[in-house]
Order: C-alpha cells, then sequence, then structure tokens
C-alpha cells in the first residue's frame, strides 16, 4: 500500500518540486497539499495522510504551531523543512518539541543541482517515518516540554555537592517486544566508568533532551553525544541542552578535555574520537563515510582509549551507525545499552546492536537518565 503525504508549503514552487518527487515513487501518493498552518490541519483532519512534510514560515499559522495541533488532534509523523542557518536550527529544534519526527533541509540550490540525490533522500525520509507510524500515539505524541514551557526553563546549576546522589528506585522490568527483542532489563550495577557515549539519529534530540536533563549537575563521569545533524546545527542544539540540563553541554571543539558533568556533542560534518589522556580529537569529515559526525567512530577511539571503563547507549535512529563501535567496545569489556523498542521513533539503530547480540541492558527512554546515574559511581 502506497504512503499517503500532505504537502505543506507557502511556496508555489516547492509544493509542487516536492510533490513531483515524491509522485515519481510508485510507492508514494501524494493525497493534497496545503498553503498554511490552518489548512494542514484540516487537511490533515480529512485526509489522514500517513506523513506530512511542514515549512515552518507560513501566512496565517507557522508550521510549529501547526504540528502541535496536528499531534494534539490527529498524531502524524511530519517531516520539517528547515533552512541551514543558525535561526533556523532553532525553528527546526522547537518543532521537533511539538512532535514532529525529522527534518530535511529546505535548499532550492541542492534540488536544482542534485535533483536524484534529493529525491533518494526525501523518498527514504518520508517511507521511515511512515513506518513510524504504528507506534506514533505512544512515542512522539508526547514530546518533551518546549522551552517555551515553564516546565522547560533553563536550568541554574547549583553549586556540585561533594556527595554523590542517591540511586533512584530501580523501575520494573518490561516484558519482551512483541519482534523478539531482547527484554528490558534490571537496574545497572554501579562502576566507575571513565566517558559515557551517547549515539542517535532520528528521534534523537527529543530523546537526548530526555535522558541528559535526568542528570545531576555531579554526574561523575564526562559524556560524548554524536548525533547525526548538519553542521549548522549543533552548536543551537548543544546550547539548547545546556540551557535545559543541570550538566553542561557544548559542541565539541578540538583539544577539548573530558571532564565529569559535561557532555561534548560532535560538531556536524566533521567526526569525533577520544583519547586516553581525556582530550577529544575533531577531525573532517570523511566523504566515504555515510553520517559525519558517525557513531561507529567515536565508540571505536572510546573502545581503543578506555578499554573496560565506557558505558555506551544507543538511542533511536534510522540504520545500524553504532553497531560495529559497540563491537568494539564490548571486546574491549565496555558495557553497551540500548533503548526500547516501544519508546524509539525509529527502532533502527538499538535494534542493530541487540540483533547482533551486543546489548547488556534495554531500557525505555525514561528509564536511561536514572539508570545512568545509579550506574556510574
Amino acid at each position: 500500500m502506497a504512503v499517503k503525504v500532505l504537502v505543506v508549503d507557502d511556496s508555489g514552487f516547492f509544493r509542487r518540486r516536492v510533490s513531483e518527487i515524491l509522485s515519481a515513487d510508485p510507492s508514494i501518493q501524494v493525497v493534497g497539499t496545503a498553503t498554511n498552518g490552518r489548512e494542514a490541519i484540516d487537511q490533515a483532519l480529512a485526509l489522514k495522510p500517513d506523513v506530512i512534510t511542514m515549512d515552518y514560515e507560513m501566512p496565517m499559522m507557522d508550521g510549529i504551531t501547526a504540528v502541535r495541533n496536528i499531534m494534539q488532534r490527529c498524531p502524524t509523523p511530519v517531516l520539517m523543512f528547515s533552512s541551514l542557518t543558525h535561526e533556523g536550527a532553532r525553528v527546526t529544534l522547537d518543532a521537533l518539541d511539538a512532535g514532529a519526527v525529522d527534518f530535511l533541509p529546505k535548499n532550492f540550490e541542492d534540488i536544482s543541482r542534485n535533483p536524484e540525490k534529493v529525491k533518494q533522500l526525501l523518498c527514504e525520509k518520508v517511507h521511515s517515518i511512515a513506518r513510524s507510524n504504528r507506534r506514533f500515539s505512544s512515542a512522539a505524541v508526547a514530546p518533551a516540554p518546549t522551552a517555551a514551557s515553564p516546565s522547560a526553563a533553563p536550568i541554574s546549576r547549583p553549586a556540585v555537592s561533594t556527595r554523590p546522589a542517591a540511586p533512584a528506585p530501580a523501575a520494573p522490568a518490561r516484558p519482551a517486544s512483541a519482534t523478539g527483542a531482547a527484554p528490558v532489563s534490571p537496574a545497572p550495577k554501579r562502576k566507575a566508568y571513565k566517558l559515557v557515549a551517547i549515539g542517535t539519529s532520528t528521534g534523537g534530540p527529543v530523546a537526548l533532551q530526555r535522558v541528559l536533563t535526568q542528570l545531576p549537575a555531579n554526574f561523575p563521569a564526562p559524556l560524548v553525544l554524536i548525533q547525526h545533524m548538519p553542521a549548522a546545527f549543533t552548536k543551537a542544539f548543544a546550547e539548547r541542552l545546556d540551557k535545559l540540563c543541570r550538566i553542561q553541554v557544548k559542541e565539541a571543539e578540538d583539544g577539548d578535555v573530558l571532564r565529569p558533568g559535561l557532555a561534548l556533542l560532535a560538531p556536524g560534518g566533521k567526526q569525533m574520537m577520544v583519547d586516553a589522556r581525556g582530550a577529544v580529537k575533531i577531525l573532517p569529515g570523511d566523504e566515504r563515510l555515510n553520517y559525519k559526525p558517525c557513531v561507529d567512530i567515536t565508540f571505536g577511539s572510546a573502545a581503543k582509549s578506555y578499554g573496560d571503563k565506557v558505558l555506551a547507549v544507543v538511542l533511536t535512529g534510522m540504520g545500524a551507525d553504532g553497531r560495529e563501535g559497540a563491537r568494539l567496545l564490548k571486546q574491549g569489556g565496555s558495557q553497551v545499552w540500548a533503548q526500547d523498542e516501544a519508546s524509539c521513533v525509529i527502532y533502527g539503530m538499538p535494534m542493530a546492536v541487540v540483533k547482533a547480540n551486543l546489548a547488556d541492558a534495554v531500557y525505555g527512554l525514561d528509564d536511561i537518565g536514572r539508570h545512568l546515574t545509579e550506574a556510574c559511581q
């Protein structure tokens, strides 16, 4: 059955071009278009599409407001189009908070210069987020609070206590998933980890926000974060996380030093490695690699530098990035956790780790933060 798509954009050219690209795929059907957010809501209710592509800046009602309304009235996976600017990044992150699943850069030059590449990427995105629809109501409709909401106001970091935070009570184990994935694991054992490494892709910005906002200011281990994201977005994302979290978060720079309570986010378009001295190396993105940054690259460097003292976590995302890095970590004696299927927007990267029998534990998204606090001495 074809994936039904609603295309929303105030630009007639962009609506037509996106519709043409999608309609060229025989397994995708464009069922309607809309020119503003209000039309988008009406069309979503009437047409019940499987996926909505959404612009942000539109008359009558902007894309973020439209996404928020759609999530409340007829939850549907939304793919946002975004400009590759700092402001575009901020707006896109707001849209993801509102419930959008994923985003693509809105670049007219790319459409003209690389039409086949754009077609492939757009159609792949539409198909992947359409597959998330079967658990969409439980995974993506209850987004983390937006920066505009009182509960997400920037946190004033208290003075760091000299005592470790008390471990939270263990969560009851959940049953195995219907697809045969490993059962969710009990609370972890404590260990003096030298590094926590978290890798993610589609659905990752909201997932990382949920995990990191649970960590105390005196979290005892350094963290590195690898999120598949364009170069223009990672600085804005790090700034956003830093305002919302008790720990500190910054976009990683070459020569940064790992330290407890600091999370370093891999810069988009580049690769991040760590060395045994506790320093971060930022390298140019290799065109031979699909992902820049790449979870496997960072995990592999952590395995080489820290042996059995790494706790790695693989969160929601398409594909299998992180699996081979997790394999190297396991060979060195480190621990690997995976997000469970039920709480993933896209159960790709965690599934790859679980199916390869590399996951020491499988946790729901809202349990991971407190389990990290329990596990790290």
